[in-house]
């Protein structure tokens, strides 16, 4: 089929509308992208730092050393860039005796990848565990 003069410029047109809608949608779909992948690493970090927080205490109940303890955290949370430092780790009693709870706490400040949505935020791990098994 041969096209008419009249529906080639039509086709002209409505190309020229498609890329400007594109260009109106384009910034709403990268900060959508931006958002997901954003959220998506703090939610990992949230994950980590809880699981380390589990693994210090679990250190703690079977070792009874707060070095031993603080160790094993960081040991868990490798990919947290800085990493975990003894000053964001709380491990709490000092000595852990038969029948008491210990408590490890980790705060750590989480930067945003992109700084995008800000600088970053502060995230909490906390575990308990009876000491002595």
């Amino acid at each position: 089929m041969i096209r008419t003069g009249s529906s080639s410029r039509r086709a002209d047109t409505e190309r020229g509308a498609v890329a400007v809608e594109f260009a109106l949608l384009l910034p709403i779909l990268i900060t959508l992208m931006l958002g997901i992948i954003e959220f998506g690493l703090g939610y990992n970090a949230q994950i980590t730092i809880s699981a380390a927080a589990r693994e210090g205490a679990r250190s703690m109940a079977l070792h009874n050393n707060v070095t031993t303890a603080k160790s094993a955290v960081k040991a868990s949370a490798p990919l947290r860039a800085p990493g975990v430092t003894d000053a964001e780790i709380a491990v709490t009693p000092a000595v852990c005796s038969a029948g008491l709870t210990n408590t490890v706490t980790v705060v750590h400040q989480y930067k945003f990848l992109t700084g995008f949505f800000g600088v970053g935020y502060q995230i909490t791990g906390r575990a308990a565990m009876r000491c002595g098994g």
